[in-house]
């Protein structure tokens, strides 16, 4: 079965890099814009998204420029906003994304579903980056026609580093 999960996310990485590098590197554009100004960036992260502004704000390869992001957060419209969320129907996630617009605050999202008209999340945001997860990458052992290991987070995190990458290659061409 490993073997399997290896293959699958292996096929989950492509599918992302062939159709989402672009969107990649205009959010890591979208977000240096904070940094060569007088503006912050701030992650946005829901529900088991959490985890991916935890590995931002660490201590080992830090996102530069990266505050801390809570609902109490105050922005300008120097600010940039990255918003993961777990689906493009995420109340929270559509409530902050329709503040940034009406404030005219850029912003990217990275989410699961694929931009569309009906994605409302997608139609607000500056940038949007798919994850490419419609469900689960591998039949459930025992329950028939059910579908296991819904990689949310782990798509996320290829995302992230991928938008890290382009974002410090940026700053640092600022820098120089």
């Amino acid at each position: 079965m490993s073997k399997i999960l290896s293959t699958q996310m292996s096929g989950l990485f492509q599918r992302i890099i062939q159709s989402e590098e672009e969107a990649i590197e205009e959010t890591a554009r979208l977000l240096a814009q904070a940094s060569v100004g007088e503006g912050n960036v701030y992650f946005a992260c829901f529900g088991e998204l959490l985890p991916i502004e935890i590995k931002a704000l660490g201590k080992t390869e830090p996102f530069a420029n990266l505050s801390k992001w809570t609902p109490e957060t105050s922005l300008t419209d120097a600010d940039r906003v990255c918003i993961f969320t777990t689906s493009c129907e995420d109340q929270e996630a559509l409530s902050l994304a329709k503040k940034l617009y009406e404030d005219f605050i850029p912003f990217a999202v990275i989410a699961p579903e694929q931009q569309s008209d009906n994605n409302e999340l997608s139609n607000l945001a500056y940038t949007y980056v798919s994850m490419k997860v419609r469900g689960g990458l591998l039949p459930h052992p025992v329950r028939i026609g059910e579908r296991v290991v819904i990689p949310h987070l782990i798509a996320a995190l290829f995302i992230y580093e991928a938008i890290k990458l382009n974002y410090d290659e940026m700053i640092s061409d600022d820098e120089l």
